[in-house]
């Protein structure tokens, strides 16, 4: 291979190529590769069937929010085929945070893990040209590790993005159901108290989940279904207690307002315990800081007496 490009490249240099034929090879170049730039980043739709035609539509709707996806969709789909087998049992589990983080419901947990480890690898080249800069050989080692780091540390992101979510649901849920019982206390029925809350809450998560409750309501589905997908959805301890006591209540007759107020106080009351956990927790958390400020407070206030008394020791 080497001595047939050093053979190309004698014979250029012997008999050079016409100004006008080099510049429609360039020309040719250019043109093809804005083609292929042009045709990876359009977003048409493909071609469908009847028996394909959920996921071709899910596929779409990734190629319009995502560029990643629609700029390496057969890399991304090459992975996921490859995150089937090789993560079977975490794939569960990233596709309950994917729902819980609030992210388009058009990812498969195989496709998102697939979108982390090709960031990752896009990320690589630089690792790898820097550990060489700064360790020469060995640093294609330190590089390897870097870009595994970098995996973790974005799966992380996503445990971490469905766990903040799911706090700041737990915060104003108790409010969204004060605000139901009052509606349904004043004469609305429950798909009237729940869409004006909704629309209070309508720029924030428990309003986005509970709005979701609401479509699937007014397609028909079952009020114990709904919820119950909430609940599957979002996978959280208390918030999978507070439905199950809906749907109990519900079963057995209960009225709806006296439900929802039931559970806003029980919500509540956790939350308080839940601040004085950390407020307990705090001052243990607090001790190995404080000794550290107390021991390098004395070696500031003792250090000059120490080192006078030393070098006094030692000019005597």
């Amino acid at each position: 291979m080497v001595n047939l490009s050093l053979f190309a490249a004698s014979v250029l240099l012997k008999d050079p190529l016409p100004p006008a034929i080099i510049s429609l090879v360039f020309g040719m170049a250019g043109f093809l590769f804005a083609w292929a730039i042009w045709r990876t980043l359009a977003t048409e739709d493909l071609t469908q069937d009847s028996e394909w035609r959920y996921d071709v539509n899910r596929i779409n709707e990734l190629r319009r929010i995502s560029v990643l996806y629609r700029t390496l969709q057969p890399v991304i789909q090459a992975f996921a085929r490859f995150n089937r087998g090789a993560f079977a049992d975490q794939l569960p589990e990233i596709g309950r945070e994917i729902q819980a983080a609030g992210l388009p419901r058009f990812w498969t947990p195989a496709e998102y893990l697939a979108r982390i480890e090709l960031q990752a690898l896009m990320l690589m080249p630089a690792y790898v040209y820097i550990c060489a800069q700064m360790m020469g050989p060995a640093g294609s080692v330190m590089a390897l590790m870097f870009t595994v780091l970098t995996a973790y540390l974005l799966r992380r992101r996503l445990r971490n993005a469905a766990r903040y979510r799911l706090v700041l649901i737990k915060r104003r849920l108790p409010f969204l159901l004060d605000l139901v019982t009052l509606l349904m206390e004043a004469g609305s029925n429950f798909l009237q108290a729940l869409k004006q809350a909704v629309d209070e809450f309508r720029e924030h998560p428990v309003g986005v989940e509970f709005g979701r409750v609401l479509g699937e309501l007014n397609m028909g589905k079952g009020r114990i279904a709904s919820l119950e997908s909430m609940r599957d959805r979002l996978h959280d301890d208390e918030i999978t207690s507070i439905v199950g006591s809906i749907i109990q209540g519900e079963q057995l007759g209960t009225p709806l307002a006296k439900i929802f107020r039931t559970q806003a106080d029980v919500l509540r009351l956790k939350r308080s315990q839940r601040a004085e956990t950390v407020a307990g927790e705090a001052a243990v958390q607090m001790l190995l800081p404080g000794i550290l400020i107390m021991a390098s407070t004395v070696l500031i206030i003792l250090g000059p007496f120490l080192l006078n008394f030393i070098t006094t020791d030692i000019m005597q």
